[in-house]
């Protein structure tokens, strides 16, 4: 089943994020003459118009071919030709690949929160031995309802409150039974580390949750704009974990590649629909993100060379763009290697599993 959805994840990405540059060269007047979901020898394939819809044989990318796309390539149809049209059309085009990825994302969530999901109640489960909590008498089985006059409604928005005031006296409000009361705790100073391994001070007041969970659904523009700030925060960190990749403050071995990417498909799959779609929309995002670095050969890399032409008023040298692209290439390669190598070192060390075992 994990080379199933798998499939159905690759298959997804793939699609959305070619379709983005096939409807927009459509927009654009341009001739598409293949649209293909893989790369390599063909499966199945039919013609349609003017353009050959194929399913290939390696399903680790796609493509779609445009009219007067290559380099060297004869053009009679000046009108209907890629390499003709004004550059902000050839931006639009291209640009809309990696954007298709994040609105593809945009939906994803959208349905997440539309159908529904578990969330903790702010249910106090455990008090710890002589911590701030248990100094100004928070108990077990209290619910926290109001925190500084501002609702509480899940885990969640507590704890992200708590940690935003170290050593700042905050007033609880809290059901204990049929009374309420209010409580004032001041969360301790920790200092502890974030995701990129930097030191951060947070606050605590020693609590864990009580792990009662209520299904919370949003109406559809509350979603919309939910999913929306979701993939604003997930563009923001994927490309914050890139800068720290190259200022090494987070290393390498985060880097994942196919191999990863089909694990953790089957074993969000297992964890349920609301898993697997979380992690195909996280997945879409980094595929549009990764897609719009400046790199020779990647969609980023063709908008750099577009707006260069702008500027120029004149198109880049075909030989200069030829070796760029080679260059571009043998990086992409020394990637994928890496990745390749990282995802078989988790297959030999299943504690360096990010999803466990």
């Amino acid at each position: 089943m994990t080379f199933i959805y798998a499939i159905i994840l690759f298959g997804f990405l793939i699609f959305i994020h070619e379709l983005g540059h096939f409807l927009f060269a459509k927009w654009c007047g341009v001739r598409v003459l293949k649209f293909s979901i893989g790369f390599g020898p063909k499966i199945l394939g039919r013609k349609i118009g003017e353009t050959e819809y194929l399913l290939s044989a390696i399903p680790l990318g796609g493509y779609v071919k445009m009219y007067g796309e290559d380099t060297g390539e004869e053009v009679i149809d000046k009108k209907r030709s890629f390499k003709h049209q004004p550059v902000y059309k050839k931006i639009i085009i291209v640009l809309a690949g990696p954007l298709f990825n994040i609105l593809g994302a945009v939906l994803l969530f959208w349905v997440i929160f539309v159908h529904g999901i578990p969330v903790l109640k702010p249910v106090i489960g455990e008090v710890m031995v002589k911590s701030p909590a248990q100094i100004a008498g928070l108990e077990k089985g209290d619910r926290v309802l109001e925190i500084n006059g501002q609702k509480i409604t899940n885990w969640f928005d507590m704890a992200q409150l708590i940690q935003q005031n170290p050593e700042n006296s905050l007033k609880f409000k809290i059901q204990r039974g049929e009374e309420f009361k209010i409580i004032e705790i001041k969360p301790e100073l920790k200092i502890t580390k974030n995701l990129f391994g930097e030191q951060i001070r947070i606050g605590q007041i020693g609590v864990k949750p009580a792990e009662e969970f209520f299904i919370q659904k949003e109406d559809p523009l509350t979603a919309l704009n939910k999913s929306i700030a979701k993939c604003y925060e997930i563009v923001e960190l994927t490309y914050l974990t890139i800068v720290k990749i190259f200022q090494r403050v987070v290393s390498t071995e985060v880097i994942g590649g196919p191999i990863l990417i089909f694990q953790a498909a089957g074993k969000t799959a297992e964890q349920g629909l609301i898993s697997f779609l979380s992690f195909a929309a996280i997945i879409s995002i980094n595929l549009g993100v990764l897609n719009l670095l400046p790199i020779p050969v990647l969609d980023g890399g063709h908008i750099v060379f577009f707006i260069i032409e702008a500027i120029r008023r004149k198109p880049l040298n075909e030989k200069f763009i030829a070796i760029s692209q080679r260059i571009g290439i043998a990086f992409l390669l020394g990637l994928m290697l890496l990745a390749f190598y990282n995802d078989i070192f988790r297959l030999l060390n299943p504690d360096k599993m990010p999803f466990g075992k």
